[in-house]
């Protein structure tokens, strides 16, 4: 175990009923950035993502692909979504599925406390049900179809007619939690973000929680309740609790108490679920609440939310096999604000690649290392006196390490990115004025050409350690070559904390030769936004 504190945090667990798209990956990224990172600083860090695979819709996409439910999610689970993680580089702890035994039999047990403790009871319900949603709507969640649903009214999110339900259910007492949850969201300020998410579901539950149908009768692909196997669980009452069956509920309590609470990492258009519901849920059951819940933005693509249902979504692999994984992950995690919307494009990226990695990052590593190879045969040299120029790069290091972690606190990936980034820039600049290709000109220069190649490459061997969680692949090229496995030991083992602390990097170590990080990509460039077209 790590001696750090804990940091467990999740994705939500995506829908099989269609292939993954750019949008998901992006919360996959979000989530295993702020892992590696506390992994990193020492952290006893669990990093859980997955896959929902019961409710009526997996069942309707199944039945019209001639196929089982648990066939159609076996199929897309080992195919589309396990192969993403190894797409984007996920350093996932653990993948749990709503089909899992562990999930299911604990949901029963979570289900039958609850029973017991008097929170469910049984009712009717009728109203408008959303499939896509999996939810039951309220007037003002619908809007006037257009098209072929002109003169019916659609669910705002899918652009689809909902469905009117009436059945006999039973119902989770919601209403019971409306004052706690606000008491909840008061004394807890930070726990749902951003203050635009927070805001919104403050003004939800203000409003009075209904009562909330958990059971569904009319189709049996689900988890069947304990008490009466003739209803199944509502979908996301089922799908909520892979955060503590995941987690040991029910059946490591030791597990259970060194991993939870989390921090939950959502889509937006899921964020009631998870601020609301969820609590509630556990409130119910004498558990803790969620450490956090932070709402990310949408991303959009021609201004409008990446969906695969309006034929808007992308492939990860399209982007990856053009530009690279680490610069998929650099791109989403630095190009937005985390907690807002973004809207992505080929051009936006294709620039950023070029201008930020290739000849800002990647040019860096590149020329000093060739430096150093052509200068003092690939050994890295021992600094002589530092002058004030050099101390400026130690204090630009040394910042961008306490502001970088003190965003990474804040879930402000985007910031952390930008203060480590100030060093890339510094040390270009630094080069650009101390010219060592001129120093290597007179041997009288030769400690001076020395101190200026080794606060490039100690500066490195920082932005390596620290730009590590967001861009692994190239990172571990870079401290190859540094010469720094061999002596400091595997990138990944460094205490991202302490890599500000100068001086790191040994003198003597042998360099090894750099291929472009992040090379020219333009006639691919073409070729991929001509396949995505």
């Amino acid at each position: 175990m790590s001696s750090g504190k804990s940091f467990y945090v999740t994705t939500p667990i995506f829908y099989v009923n269609d292939v993954p798209h750019i949008g998901h990956a992006y919360t996959e990224v979000a989530a295993d950035v702020l892992a590696r990172w506390h992994r990193q600083a020492g952290d006893d860090t669990w990093l859980l993502t997955g896959t929902d695979e019961h409710g009526q819709k997996i069942l309707r996409t199944a039945t019209a692909n001639g196929s089982t439910p648990q066939e159609w999610a076996d199929r897309l689970v080992e195919n589309s979504w396990k192969p993403l993680l190894k797409t984007i580089d996920i350093s996932n702890d653990d993948f749990i599925r709503t089909t899992d035994a562990r999930h299911e039999e604990n949901v029963q047990k979570f289900l039958q406390h609850i029973y017991d403790s008097g929170f469910i009871y049984t009712g009717e319900y009728e109203g408008s049900y959303c499939v896509g949603c999996e939810e039951y709507k309220q007037a003002s969640d619908l809007v006037a179809g257009t098209g072929e649903y002109v003169g019916q009214q659609v669910c705002a999110i899918h652009s689809k007619p909902v469905e009117m339900l009436h059945e006999k259910n039973y119902f989770f007492r919601m209403s019971d939690f409306t004052q706690k949850l606000l008491d909840l969201y008061e004394e807890r300020p930070d726990f749902i973000q951003p203050e635009s998410a927070r805001n919104e579901v403050i003004q939800f539950v203000k409003q009075g929680l209904s009562d909330l149908s958990i059971s569904r009768s009319s189709f049996d692909w689900g988890i069947k309740l304990p008490w009466d196997d003739s209803h199944v669980v509502y979908v996301w009452f089922d799908a909520l609790l892979n955060y503590i069956t995941a987690s040991g509920y029910g059946y490591d309590a030791e597990m259970l108490a060194r991993r939870w609470p989390a921090t939950h990492i959502v889509g937006k258009d899921i964020l009631r679920f998870h601020a609301a519901i969820w609590p509630a849920m556990l409130l119910a059951a004498g558990l803790e609440v969620p450490h956090q819940v932070f709402g990310h933005g949408w991303l959009l693509v021609g201004g409008e939310k990446m969906s695969k249902s309006k034929l808007t979504g992308i492939a990860p692999n399209q982007i990856t096999d053009t530009f690279g994984s680490d610069a998929f992950r650099y791109y989403f995690m630095s190009a937005i604000s985390f907690g807002q919307d973004g809207s992505f494009s080929w051009e936006d990226l294709s620039a950023r690649y070029q201008a930020e990695l290739a000849n800002g990052f990647g040019n860096l590593a590149s020329r000093t290392i060739a430096m150093v190879g052509r200068y003092f045969d690939g050994v890295v040299p021992a600094p002589g006196e530092y002058t004030d120029a050099d101390k400026a790069i130690h204090d630009i290091v040394a910042a961008a390490v306490v502001t970088a972690d003190d965003a990474i606190e804040r879930l402000a990936m985007h910031e952390a990115i930008a203060s480590i980034w100030r060093i890339v820039e510094a040390l270009n600049g630094y080069i650009t004025e101390m010219e060592p290709w001129v120093l290597a000109k007179d041997a009288a220069h030769r400690d001076r050409l020395a101190t200026v190649l080794y606060t490039a490459l100690e500066g490195l061997r920082a932005l390596a350690v620290l730009l590590s969680p967001v861009i692994p692949r190239s990172t571990h090229k870079l401290w190859v070559a540094l010469g720094a496995e061999a002596s400091l030991g595997e990138l990944t083992a460094q205490p991202v904390r302490s890599s500000g602390v100068w001086g790191q990097l040994v003198a003597g170590a042998q360099t090894a030769s750099l291929e472009p990080l992040f090379p020219r990509i333009e006639a691919a460039l073409e070729d991929a936004v001509e396949t995505a077209k």
